[in-house]
């Protein structure tokens, strides 16, 4: 078999939620198949070496995607000659963009439609693009594939497509992610924390990320217990700057609040085995990765009670209306003061994560792309 698959979410850039899916699920596609060419569509300036395989071929097709009207030239006049010429059996996009006017089969990877519900998140030259095309896509789609049941449910209701056609491929943990012992615990709490407990948050700081309200909802917590925990959030600041910055203004404990800006990743997993909690009260996700890598790393979890992350938390966290900045306080009280139920729901992620494996995930994204190339 030969399959086409659209890799410019990487661009050489450090790796976002998307990017790790793609990693881990191609990478561990092409070394199961080595039986099976693949065509990996790049950036022209990309480098890293995720696909270095003998049954690996790499193109770098002009325009880079990098504004909306870039998108449609590549996707509608560059990517069908290619797959014109070369013939794949299934192109597969790691973004979700497929070509219309392609004959070609094609399985989208639609992690979720957000842009559908709440479109004032994104910038308006994209939410032009998304709300138009993606509802084109699902159409011309031969299967979608997505990342968990809720954004099964989502697209196939809301587009009003038959749910046979999607597949949840769900996700997996990195084995990167681990419990730290109590000596680096304490070493990476005095290098990132002043030595203190701190709540933890990781993501880009998009508005549905929920930093105002988590920012409230720490300062609610401060007042009322008086500790000196810190919250550290990681991250790069790329939308709504100025209400965060406001929200962080008007904290009476903006000292105990630390922007720990964009981690490595290998800072990541230490800055995230060593916290009090991790903190993950989106107002919207497809999956929501921190919370099974918090699982692996056995740290305590608050995330919330919408869109997908009740089924990925399963038993093992405290779940929260996202837009109750009170309720979000009181979840961070009881786990600052209770070390029973901080044991109990480490415990019970130990249990959970057991359901998430990118190799488990690797197999179902293949299973996906074969009934489409098995199609007729």
């Amino acid at each position: 078999m030969k399959v086409a698959i659209n890799c410019w979410v990487l661009r050489n850039k450090q790796l976002d939620g998307i990017g790790y899916f793609t990693v881990n699920t191609i990478s561990r596609i092409i070394k199961a198949h080595p039986e099976d060419q693949f065509l990996i569509l790049c950036d022209k300036h990309f480098t890293e070496d995720y696909f270095e395989l003998p049954n690996v071929r790499k193109y770098r097709l002009f325009p880079a995607l990098r504004h909306p009207l870039l998108y449609i030239f590549y996707m509608e006049c560059r990517l069908p000659l290619f797959l014109r010429k070369h013939r794949p059996d299934v192109f597969v996009s790691a973004d979700g963009f497929l070509s219309l006017s392609s004959g070609c089969k094609q399985l989208p990877i639609i992690y979720d439609i957000n842009f559908e519900h709440r479109p004032e998140d994104l910038r308006l030259k994209n939410r032009i693009y998304f709300r138009y095309f993606f509802k084109r896509f699902v159409r011309k789609a031969s299967r979608i594939a997505t990342i968990s049941e809720f954004s099964k449910r989502d697209i196939g209701s809301f587009y009003g497509i038959d749910s046979e056609k999607i597949d949840n491929v769900s996700c997996g943990i990195s084995s990167n992610f681990s419990p730290l012992h109590m000596t680096e615990v304490n070493e990476i709490r005095s290098k990132w924390s002043a030595g203190k407990q701190y709540f933890f948050f990781v993501g880009s700081m998009h508005p549905r990320k929920n930093i105002v309200r988590l920012i409230e909802a720490f300062t609610l917590f401060k007042k009322h217990t008086g500790s000196d925990v810190k919250l550290l959030l990681a991250g790069s600041i790329l939308w709504q700057k100025t209400a965060i910055e406001q929200t962080y203004a008007d904290s009476d404990y903006k000292a105990d609040i630390v922007f720990t800006g964009r981690l490595s990743d290998y800072d990541l997993q230490k800055v995230l085995g060593a916290s009090l909690a991790l903190t993950f009260v989106p107002v919207f996700e497809g999956f929501g990765l921190p919370i099974v890598e918090a699982m692996q790393c056995g740290v305590p979890i608050i995330c919330s009670n919408v869109t997908s992350m009740p089924e990925v938390a399963g038993e093992a966290t405290l779940l929260v209306d996202p837009y109750n900045v009170e309720q979000i306080a009181e979840a961070m009280e009881r786990l600052f003061t209770d070390k029973v139920l901080q044991n109990q729901l480490i415990e019970k992620g130990y249990q959970q994560k057991q359901h998430f494996s990118w190799d488990k995930t690797a197999g179902l994204l293949w299973n996906s792309i074969s009934l489409v190339a098995s199609e007729k």
